[in-house]
């Protein structure tokens, strides 16, 4: 450990050793001028940037129905417009000093600025494609300093000097130089992975040949293999040795699968309904006291959302487990049925005939399979009656065509003079002064 401590610190006294007799090259006369120069083009980027920016920024308010890849294009230039600005202004100074002076030291410092430059703002531009905004930044930093160390000359002092601090771990040694590696190696493994996963999942979801519970496994599939196979590569890759990782991931599984049953249940309860095709996205389902229709898929829970906008989150095992009630599984035809009453002194046959009709004159109920009534019994106070019809599109609503029907029935039974009773009771007052009967409804 005492050697290790002390070889980092002769790498490190080397590295400022170099950096001073960098800094002191810059000292000299002719690169002065040079550095003078660089800050003024980039105080003159600055102001121009202030100047320039609310111009271009109200400029592209203007732009409407244009393509979404060449707003964002836009946003991205207006972002690093400072970074341009000051880039160019570079480039055009070393070209006036070449063309001036023909010494290349007379130049040195300002192409070698306005290279970093160019290299930042191509980096800045092509870290775009990184969505994550922790790792875009992770990668887009680490980048800058790589390349800055890269063209100052110094990637081999400070290669050493992070390979000389770590720890020895059996027969692998853990080093700074390690973890970098590891992390930018993993992280554009990874953006990679998205990238092919986003690219397969959209052709995927426009197959229209596979069923919408198939699709969303092949999808999630893709992605589980995609990212862990750019976790496990990019360990191999820094030379992480995955044998003693594959114990340690038994042992840990064997841990966690006595105490997360639950999850893992609603994992394989998911997979499950993804293979047997039982529920899909867009059925609609009633479990219990919720009824709505399927919007999403999860790993652990399947997202319902009812009519009156709420979101239920209903863990996959229910769904295998409870009795669910699919009410578009193999097609989406949906039958209905509602109750009512007829007063005892109207023809059956005309209220069977009139009921009919005004269920077929509602929408939403199919006209091709034609409504039915029939008389399910004699009550105390009516004659009821039992009328179903049909429907195809049980996301618009149950209750509301109810409703519909309900009210048909009312406007034609009050067109043609049928009565809907109500029970009557008749109370007798007893008493040696009045025995008026009274009639109360109830």
């Amino acid at each position: 450990m005492e050697t290790e401590i002390q070889s980092f610190l002769e790498q490190l006294n080397a590295l400022w050793v170099s950096g001073k007799a960098s800094f002191a090259n810059l000292l000299l006369a002719s690169r002065l001028n040079q550095i003078v120069i660089l800050v003024g083009c980039l105080v003159a980027a600055f102001l121009l940037r202030r100047w320039l920016a609310p111009k271009v920024h109200a400029w592209m308010r203007t732009l409407e129905g244009r393509p979404k890849w060449q707003l964002r294009g836009l946003v991205i230039v207006h972002r690093r417009l400072q970074l341009i600005l000051f880039a160019l202004m570079a480039w055009a100074a070393t070209a006036i000093m070449a063309e001036v002076y023909h010494f290349p030291s007379r130049r040195y410092i300002l192409a070698l600025v306005a290279t970093i430059a160019t290299a930042w703002l191509i980096v800045g531009i092509a870290t775009r494609l990184v969505k994550n905004r922790l790792l875009r930044q992770t990668v887009t930093y680490g980048l800058w300093v790589y390349i800055t160390l890269y063209y100052l000359g110094l990637i081999e002092d400070v290669t050493n000097l992070l390979d000389g601090f770590g720890m020895q771990f059996g027969d692998f040694r853990l080093s700074a130089l390690t973890l970098i590696k590891a992390m930018v190696v993993t992280g554009i493994l990874f953006t990679g992975a998205r990238l092919l996963s986003t690219s397969t999942a959209t052709r995927i979801r426009e197959n229209q040949d596979m069923s919408p519970s198939m699709r969303v496994l092949a999808v999630k599939a893709i992605q589980i293999s995609l990212y862990g196979s750019a976790f496990f590569v990019g360990l191999k890759a820094v030379g992480f040795d995955l044998t003693g990782l594959a114990v340690l991931s038994g042992a840990i599984g064997v841990g966690l699968g006595f105490g997360l049953q639950k999850v893992v249940s609603n994992l394989v309860s998911g997979i499950i309904i993804l293979l047997d095709k039982s529920i899909k996205p867009g059925d609609v389902i009633s479990l219990g006291e919720t009824f709505g229709w399927i919007n999403s898929l999860g790993a652990r829970y399947v997202s319902v959302v009812t009519r009156d906008g709420k979101e239920y989150l209903i863990p996959n095992e229910d769904l295998i487990t409870g009795q669910v009630v699919n009410w578009s599984h193999s097609n989406d035809f949906v039958r209905l049925d509602i109750f009512f009453g007829t007063a005892y002194g109207n023809d059956p046959h005309l209220v069977r005939k009139l009921a009919v009709e005004a269920a077929n004159g509602v929408d939403r109920v199919l006209k091709d399979r034609t409504a039915v009534c029939h008389i399910v019994g004699f009550g105390d106070s009516s004659v009821d009656y039992i009328l179903r019809f049909w429907i195809r599109d049980p996301t618009g609503g149950l209750t509301n065509i109810r409703g519909n029907v309900y009210l048909a029935l009312w406007d034609v039974f009050k067109e043609n003079g049928i009565s809907i009773p109500f029970p009557q009771r008749e109370v007798r007052m007893l008493g040696e002064t009045s025995r008026i009967p009274v009639t109360i409804a109830d």
